[in-house]
């Protein structure tokens, strides 16, 4: 199945053992041995053809349910790079401007000195967000509760990687556009790009196919993750419709999104964003700050990380590569100097002696722009 489908010549590739895209879907069956990872799902493109798009593993702690190309995933932290498509796509209608005061559009920010630019970026200097509120009812009510808090650092000064910075860039959406956040995704992206299977809840008739999330306990067995997520599966993930780390998507959708930005900003003939915007968007916007990196040794742009030519960065890929992450072990990235979208999604959240679901992100990175390369 084409699930890109911009192409009539678009074709899945077949890989022998000892091929590139062998030692792909080698990693993928090393990942979900005993002991390791439940399961999970690889997607590789290159110049839009799917070069690999796998399923390995379970979705069920009880191992009774394979996984599947179409599982639903929590992406959290993936969401971000969404919620900034989505301020980009009013920036373009003229609703606001990157380096706009918040409070122009926010009254509670009105008279303090950060821009949508620095929320974009996490250089806002925003505290650390309380247990309250991420309890809030809305993005409205979480939004002025962020006003309340004092500052931890100047804005422009410093990277602060905070969910803070999204809330609020999600709640400006609200109030340009008039819209709920969920809505306007759903009008802007969701729909016109065909990704059926992401939002911020999932409808009953599809919660089986939700990948259950795990943990490690103390002796290294994996054990349900409970802590901090007494939702049911498929439930919003907050009170409110998060734009820091709320969306439930597939692979499949993913890839879409992904191949939008790759296509600088089109996907069969639909436009989301202007080329330039994308480019701007996968930019270092950090280069003000000494120095001007995160402290991955990578550059940020609007709402995911850019690959420097740096020896020291965190992730492969070319120079200009850009993606981000999410905490429960989901993994995209876009090097378009190759035309190559990788995504890897699997769920499970690391705590005390639990493995970490980072590593194996960055070697599966490598071995798709090793692949992607040969075929």
């Amino acid at each position: 199945m084409a699930i890109l489908g911009f192409a009539a010549s678009l074709v899945t590739a077949k890989a022998a053992s000892i091929s590139p895209l062998g030692s792909l879907r080698a990693f993928l069956r090393d990942a979900v041995a005993p002991g390791q990872y439940l399961g999970a799902v690889a997607f590789v493109s290159r110049d839009g053809r799917i070069l690999d798009w796998s399923a390995a593993g379970h979705r069920d702690l009880a191992r009774t349910s394979s996984m599947r190309r179409d599982t639903i995933f929590r992406i959290y932290s993936m969401t971000k790079t969404v919620a900034t498509v989505a301020v980009l796509t009013l920036m373009e209608d003229g609703k606001l401007a990157l380096d706009d005061p918040v409070g122009r559009h926010l009254p509670e920010f009105s008279g303090r000195p950060e821009t949508v630019r620095h929320l974009l970026t996490h250089t806002s200097g925003f505290a650390t967000p309380s247990e309250a509120m991420e309890k809030s009812a809305d993005l409205k009510a979480y939004s002025e509760a962020a006003a309340r808090v004092p500052s931890a650092a100047p804005p422009g000064t410093r990277f602060e990687y905070n969910s803070v910075n999204t809330e609020v860039a999600s709640r400006l959406v609200e109030a340009a556009s008039g819209a709920s956040f969920g809505d306007f995704l759903r009008q802007r992206i969701f729909d016109p790009l065909g990704m059926k299977d992401t939002g911020f809840s999932v409808p009953e008739g599809k919660r089986a196919r939700i990948a259950e999330m795990t943990s490690t306990d103390a002796s290294g067995r994996l054990v349900p993750w409970l802590a901090g997520d007494s939702t049911r599966a498929g439930d919003m993930l907050r009170s409110y419709e998060s734009g820091a780390g709320g969306l439930y998507s597939t692979a499949g959708d993913f890839a879409r999104f992904s191949h939008m930005l790759l296509k600088s900003g089109e996907l069969e003939g639909t436009r989301i964003l202007r080329a330039a915007t994308v480019d701007l968007m996968m930019t270092n916007q950090l280069t003000l700050l000494t120095p001007p990196v995160s402290q991955y040794n990578e550059g940020f742009g609007l709402g995911g990380y850019v690959n420097l030519d740096d020896p020291k960065r965190e992730r492969p890929g070319s120079v200009g590569a850009f993606g981000w992450s999410g905490a429960g072990g989901t993994y995209f990235m876009i090097d378009r100097s190759r035309g190559v979208a990788a995504i890897l999604l699997t769920q499970h959240i690391a705590q005390g002696l639990g493995r970490d679901p980072a590593k194996p992100s960055f070697r599966f990175y490598k071995i798709a722009l090793l692949a992607a390369h040969a075929e």
